[in-house]
């Protein structure tokens, strides 16, 4: 999503602000800017497009200071354009404004200040927010800044800066992440820690309704109501080295492989080989209340809520609990029943996602504990819930998610065996599901060597418009996955289906020119897919395999087989997901795409 990025120090403000909107390309934009106090006057720059763009215009137009905000748009309020992307300026040019999320009430305010004369100059909700602060501005700005928010209605992270006051970098946040880092006689305010932590370890995160007044020796947090507040200032560790794409040409391909060592080290530590179980730190404090659940709600969206399908399969298989998956920004707006004994899960890789933070404070609010799995450490997701897991499979860049969906799975796998064992599974039975879960690493890289294959198969099919993806059972939900794939990365129109509904409707559309994936390993339900696949070839579909290595029957009528190690049935996902995954990368390459940064879409999204 849109990135933030400020500083305030002794060094050439500059280069650091470029660096870290760098660092924070991948989140996903469509336009940057700039603001600078060069020689106690405001300089802004912006362009549409890349960062390079905005470097080109910086050659010509001189900045220098110590003081500035930056920022990377992802368009909400009006289209990508120099006029609508951000810093935003008051109307005298001394206030400058960097804004992450929406103002829901910016049309009420804009008719106040048109009213006042105020002209504006973008379509942007956050140009109305700079002109309400100013509004206010008498001398003070952290005073205008807690006045104008009294009356703003929606989310907002904030980095502002005033020519009139060269020594203050003001920031604010209400449901879109912002955090301080903290250095020597230097400040940074970013939106995520990635953007400044090859500067500084030592990071405060803000909480909801904080407003912190940074200066170059110190900070003061307080919270809406001007009251001081204190926060933790915390140690970070971050590896940059995993947020480079070293030899590969994307990031997204990087991450496809890396999956063998991701997962690996998801459960290192966590995994009981002897006592067939599980040890999850982050559930300590919930196993008495564990015992007592019988219910589960997995929130979650997009590629986590495909995770969390599989996640029901498994906990209702090894655990005997009913699982329902719910998507978050549904899951917010109704009047869910949570019982005394459900127990609530959110999954978002980032631990920013605007809907499944919603949807996790509405199941606070009905009494439940709510559990999160999270990638990023002390997201707001993480500290928000009553405890949780972290994935711990590092950085993941490429906008299409891909080893954190296989870890989502994974650490799934080591709560359903945990659960279990506590209900059902005997230790034998706990032994040899610990046993196939270790596994998964080494069956991962073995199914990775068949990516020249896919390749291949990739070049026959990349110029195609429509694809059908089905499965059944635990491999419905990969079939959902593999078509949004497809979709994010490559612009393919690509449906994911239960594949015994497609008679109900998507047989229509099976001709020469649609290419179906159908998700097929040797299992309880392989003979009922083959029927379905014998639908497609009398009808002229081209049929795309996915199946184990030991299956056969297939073989005759599809024109391409792609064979996977075989693991314990319910574990599959982990391993069927990868081709689809590699399928949907060299599809979109060969197409000439933006593999890690697709078209209008985020990698971590805190709007609605």
């Amino acid at each position: 999503m849109c990135g933030i990025v400020a500083y305030i120090g002794f060094r050439p403000a500059l280069p650091i602000l470029l660096d870290g909107l760098k660092k924070l390309e991948y989140r996903g934009y469509d336009s940057s800017g700039i603001s600078l106090l060069d020689s106690g006057k405001m300089k802004t720059a912006k362009a549409v497009g890349k960062i390079r763009e905005l470097e080109k215009k910086l050659e010509q137009e001189k900045m220098e200071g110590f003081l500035g905000v930056c920022h990377t748009r992802w368009a909400t309020h009006g289209e990508p354009s120099e006029a609508n992307a951000h810093p935003h300026l008051s109307a005298n040019g001394k206030i400058s404004v960097v804004h992450n999320g929406i103002i829901e009430n910016y049309a009420l305010l804009k008719k106040r200040l048109l009213a006042d004369g105020v002209k504006f100059a973008s379509e942007t909700d956050t140009e109305v927010l700079v002109h309400w602060i100013a509004k206010f501005y008498k001398g003070n700005l952290s005073k205008a800044i807690l006045k104008a928010l009294e009356s703003i209605e929606g989310t907002f992270g904030l980095a502002v800066i005033c020519e009139d006051e060269p020594n203050v970098l003001v920031g604010a946040r209400r449901g879109s992440p912002l955090v301080l880092g903290v250095g020597e006689n230097e400040s940074f305010l970013a939106s995520d820690v990635s953007a400044i932590v090859g500067h500084t370890h030592k990071i405060v995160y803000l909480e909801d309704n904080d407003v912190i007044v940074v200066g170059r020796e110190g900070f003061e947090i307080k919270n809406i109501k001007d009251k001081s507040v204190s926060r933790e200032i915390q140690e970070v560790d971050a590896d940059l080295e995993l947020a480079q794409k070293g030899d590969y040409p994307h990031f997204m391909l990087k991450e496809i492989f890396e999956q063998p060592d991701a997962l690996k080290n998801c459960m290192r530590g966590r995994l009981l080989l002897d006592k067939g179980n599980a040890k999850l730190a982050g559930l300590d404090n919930s196993l008495k209340e564990l015992r007592s659940i019988d219910r589960i709600i997995i929130i979650a969206c997009g590629t986590s809520y495909y995770a969390a399908m599989v996640g029901e399969y498994l906990l209702e298989e090894w655990a005997g609990i009913p699982v329902e998956v719910e998507y978050a920004s549904e899951f917010r707006y109704r009047n869910p029943i949570i019982g005394s004994n459900t127990l609530v899960f959110t999954i978002s890789q980032s631990g920013e996602t605007a809907d499944t933070l919603a949807a996790l404070k509405e199941a606070q609010n009905k009494g439940a504990t709510v559990l999160s799995i999270c990638n990023v450490v002390g997201s707001t997701i993480a500290r928000a819930s009553n405890g949780g897991v972290y994935l711990h499979v590092g950085p993941e860049i490429g906008v299409a998610s891909t080893k954190a969906f296989n870890a989502q799975v994974t650490v799934l796998a080591l709560i359903a065996l945990l659960l279990g064992r506590q209900r059902r599974l005997s230790s034998v039975q706990g032994m040899e599901i610990a046993q196939a879960i270790n596994s998964l690493p080494a069956a991962v890289e073995q199914t990775l060597k068949l990516n020249d294959e896919i390749l291949e198969i990739a070049k026959v099919y990349f110029k195609h418009t429509n694809f059908l993806y089905l499965g059944r059972h635990y491999h419905y939900p990969v079939a959902m996955e593999g078509a949004l794939k497809l979709k994010e990365i490559s612009y393919i129109h690509a449906e994911g289906y239960p594949a015994a509904e497609m008679k109900h409707g998507p047989i229509a559309l099976i001709d020469a020119n649609m290419p179906v994936v159908i998700v097929a390993p040797k299992d309880a339900l392989f003979d009922k897919i083959v029927s379905n696949a014998r639908e497609i070839k009398a009808r002229g579909g081209k049929l795309i395999v996915v199946t184990t290595s030991d299956c056969s029957p297939l073989d005759e009528f599809a024109e391409h087989i792609i064979k996977v190690p075989s693991v314990n049935n319910a574990l599959m996902p982990v391993i069927t997901s990868i081709p689809l995954q590699l399928l949907a990368y060299h599809i979109a390459v060969l197409r000439g795409n933006d593999v890690d940064q697709p078209r209008n879409l985020a990698k971590s999204v805190t709007v609605e």
